[in-house]
């Protein structure tokens, strides 16, 4: 049986393959992926937020996210902590096309087209190594090397998946992050072992030359210093690098996102800023987008069960909150996308102490006063207190008020869907509900056939809360102490 021919930079123009800039590779694939959606039926805006799955954005944002990677322009996503800037900078990573050709055992997974199209080469130079090994050049006369001079059925290739280390990398921006964590260094103790300074072995990749022919994630970019921040311009601007004791350059060609809360935006030097997109996201303004990112959050979390009344309640409250407090910086993070989850889950701890299968009102009161004075900024211990007095009285004064507004939603839907709108069926149902749950009996008459209305409610919540998982009847009793608990059913106060 005939061996495989082994593949070559001449294979791939054999096969008519043209080199793709990570830029024109994301382009391609996120065109794709858009276009796919629409051809199934899925509208503008939910066509781009299925790009996204782990990050809900509000219309206006998504458009400038997709515009922005189309344009093949790097992102500087601007917003307050807990916003979803991290998660985007993620999903942006997963739409990446993960395989590329790259020269067999380039220690920065070089294009091969860098070594044999003279035009890509000029735009995304080879590395020093491959130069060597292929162009004729030794390592002294690499400055001369020339690309329409390599014999491209000489040049081995293999199909790479791109990975962590490897097409991505991600920096969290700090005061601790030096030069040379970005550029990487050649290691010099490893050179006196190896003996040849042409050997990738003597090589230690750092960020940017790790995150070459994908994507690099700077999480924070404004805490960089100054020197790190001028690394990565270097790479932005000429897509390559010098790593640190080194006098020859390597390719540096990748997507960059990066993240920066608002209070960091001047320490970005003003060169680098020039060089990215802006794009400010901001907690979501649309309701069911918010509603949204707490069933994406809670998705499989296993034991105590959190009914819809809450879910519906805790975005109320967290909306309600970033109202009141718009533009307070030390108390905008208590309004965060994070907060929102956090306050249910609190909420399921305090359920499970009491050994509970089902969130009740007070275990959700309290994970909202944990969850929300847990995201105050300490600034001072007067000022933190004053701030956790804020967040305390809010709660006490809101909790009830958006339950109610929760409540009456619910309410409102089963007296239109089921009772048609018929008030005296629904005073008698509100009535018999009431007796029963006195009586410790609203669970067991609500299985029953022989109670219409009570068996009817608890019809409409099996249908709308399937992941209850409670026996027949229970789901609905559950229900119906929250809507008390939360003023449904009374008459609203006269201002």
């Amino acid at each position: 049986m005939r061996a495989a021919m082994p593949l070559t930079a001449q294979s791939l123009r054999d096969q008519k393959l043209r080199p793709l800039l990570p830029r024109e590779a994301m382009r391609a694939t996120l065109l794709e992926r858009f276009q796919g959606e629409m051809r199934k039926g899925a509208s503008r805006t939910e066509s781009m937020q299925l790009l996204f799955p782990h990050t809900i954005l509000d219309h206006d944002a998504l458009e400038h996210v997709v515009s922005t990677l189309l344009a093949g322009t790097n992102m500087l996503v601007i917003g307050p902590p807990g916003s979803g800037k991290t998660s985007l900078a993620k999903d942006i990573w997963a739409l990446m096309p993960r395989e590329v050709w790259a020269i067999e055992d380039c220690p920065v997974q070089d294009d091969p087209f860098s070594l044999v199209d003279a035009a890509f080469g000029e735009i995304v130079p080879p590395c020093p190594y491959c130069k060597t090994l292929y162009g004729g050049v030794s390592m002294k006369e690499v400055g001369s090397f020339e690309a329409g001079r390599v014999d491209a059925s000489k040049v081995p290739v293999r199909k790479l998946r791109l990975r962590e280390g490897h097409g991505f990398a991600r920096i969290q921006g700090s005061p601790e992050v030096f030069p040379d964590n970005l550029t990487g260094a050649i290691n010099l103790a490893k050179l006196e072992q190896v003996g040849d300074p042409n050997s990738p072995l003597v090589l230690e990749p750092g960020k940017v030359m790790q995150a070459n022919r994908g994507l690099l994630l700077v999480d924070e970019i404004g805490k960089l210093p100054r020197g790190t921040q001028n690394v990565l311009l270097q790479a932005l601007q000429e897509h390559i690098v010098t790593p640190a004791k080194s006098r020859e350059t390597f390719p540096a060609s990748f997507i960059a996102i990066t993240t920066s809360n608002l209070e960091d935006l001047d320490n970005i030097n003003e060169p680098l800023n020039d060089r990215l997109s802006k794009l400010f996201v901001g907690f979501n303004q649309e309701h069911t987008n918010n509603r949204a990112i707490v069933d994406m959050g809670l998705k499989g979390s296993d034991g105590v069960v959190i009914p819809e009344l809450l879910r519906e309640s805790t975005v109320w409250l967290i909306e309600e909150w970033r109202k009141t407090t718009e533009g307070a910086n030390e108390l905008l993070e208590v309004g965060s996308n994070r907060t929102l989850l956090d306050v249910l889950q609190r909420a399921q701890a305090y359920a499970l102490l009491r050994g509970a299968r089902v969130v009740a009102v007070e275990d959700w009161r309290l994970g909202a006063l944990d969850a929300m004075k847990g995201r105050i900024r300490a600034r001072g211990g007067d000022s933190y207190q004053q701030n956790v007095d804020v967040v305390s009285n809010f709660v006490d004064q809101r909790w009830r008020e958006t339950g109610r507004r929760a409540g009456e939603e619910y309410w409102c839907r089963f007296f239109a869907e089921v009772l048609r709108d018929d008030k005296s069926a629904g005073k008698k149902f509100v009535q018999e509900a009431r007796e029963a749950a006195k009586a410790g009996s609203l669970a067991k008459l609500a299985a029953s056939p022989e109670r219409q209305r009570l068996r009817s409610f608890a019809d409409f919540v099996k249908v709308r809360e399937p992941g209850l998982g409670l026996p027949e009847g229970e789901g609905a009793a559950a229900v119906f102490d929250l809507l008390e608990a939360f003023g449904t059913f009374e008459e609203p106060e006269k201002k």
